[in-house]
Parts: structure tokens; sequence; C-alpha cells
């Protein structure tokens, strides 16, 4: 169960033995049904989640519409930033397009981890660098780049995505119409 998880972290920074056992007797193992939710809007987001397997998709509403923000499937974080490292209510929805396990961390445990085993705060000052420069390049390109240069950029970087995720949730993740997005992936 933990594999993937230690993996993925030892390639950021080798986890000590010591901080591998505690994160085994912390961790919080969940499994969510397709279309689940693991957070609903107004929730404070409690746990960051690691995806084990399975996909979901973060999401706000604005008026009558579901805007994506993120989807994020196995060897990802996922969480929702404001309200995680705030502690505040979630103005995001997380929902799971497959079913999917996640292993949590509770926002309480990460800061005593943190205290508790220094070398772990390099790891998360990466993994926090990492993420945020995604979400910079993410913003970058809803204002800056072309609607098909927003598609071919997932279709380069992950193309799985288009297999796993209904289109409406891809045009919605990229910024455009269903309409636009078909007629982007016609003229292919």
């Amino acid at each position: 169960m933990f594999d993937r998880l230690f993996s993925m972290l030892d390639a950021v920074n080798p986890l000590s033995h010591e901080l591998r056992e505690h994160l085994k007797s912390i961790l919080v193992a969940r499994n969510i049904k397709r279309k689940e939710a693991l957070l609903h809007q107004g929730q404070v987001c409690e746990y960051i989640y690691f995806v084990n397997d399975g996909l979901l998709r973060c999401y706000y509403e604005k008026h009558d519409s579901q805007i994506t923000s993120w989807f994020m499937k196995e060897n990802d974080v996922i969480i929702s930033v404001k309200s995680f490292y705030t502690q505040t209510p979630s103005v995001e929805n997380i929902v799971a397009l497959e079913n999917t396990t996640v292993l949590g961390i509770h926002y309480k445990d990460l800061h005593q981890i943190y205290v508790q085993f220094p070398e772990f705060n390099i790891t998360g000052r990466i993994l926090t660098t990492q993420y945020y420069i995604q979400s910079e390049e993410r913003l970058y390109s809803l204002r800056k780049e072309r609607a098909k240069d927003r598609y071919l950029s997932l279709l380069q970087t992950q193309p799985e995505i288009l297999n796993r995720v209904p289109l409406k949730h891809v045009a919605s993740y990229l910024g455009i119409s269903l309409e636009t997005l078909s007629r982007i992936r016609s003229e292919r």
C-alpha cells in the first residue's frame, strides 16, 4: 500500500527508516468510489492526499457551471491548497472520476512531522515548489496561449487524461467550450 508513495518521496529526498515507519503509523487510507466526493465546497481540507491509484477532479462552481482546476492521478498529491494551509472552508470540490485509493496525512500530523523529522522539510519544500510551478504554468497557459495550444500541450504532457476524463471536464480544464474542443480535435 505504501510502496508507490515511498518511491515518489524517496525520489524527491530519501526517507529515513524512522520517518518511513512513522508515516506508516499515521497515514490514513481512503477508498473513494467513482463520483464520490473527497472534499465538498465549504468543508475544511484537513488532509493532504497522495493518489495511490485512480483519478480525481478538483473544481469550483461559477454560476451554473463547474470549472475544473486540476486532475490528479497516480503519484500526484491533491489538496484544496488555500483550505488546507489556512484551515478554512474550501471553495473547491474534489471528486473521484474513477474508483480511487488515496493516502492522507492530517494537517496537524504534517506539522508534527516537520518538527520531529527535519529532513521532511526538504521534501515538503521541493514538492510545494514543484506544484507551485505547475500552478503558475497553468495560469500562464490560460492567460496567454490559444485554445489549440493549450489542448496540444495537454496532449503532449498528459495524454492519458484524454482517455480517462469526460471531454466536458477536459474542455472546462482548458478554459474552452465543449464545441471548441470538438472543433480542435477534429482539425487534427
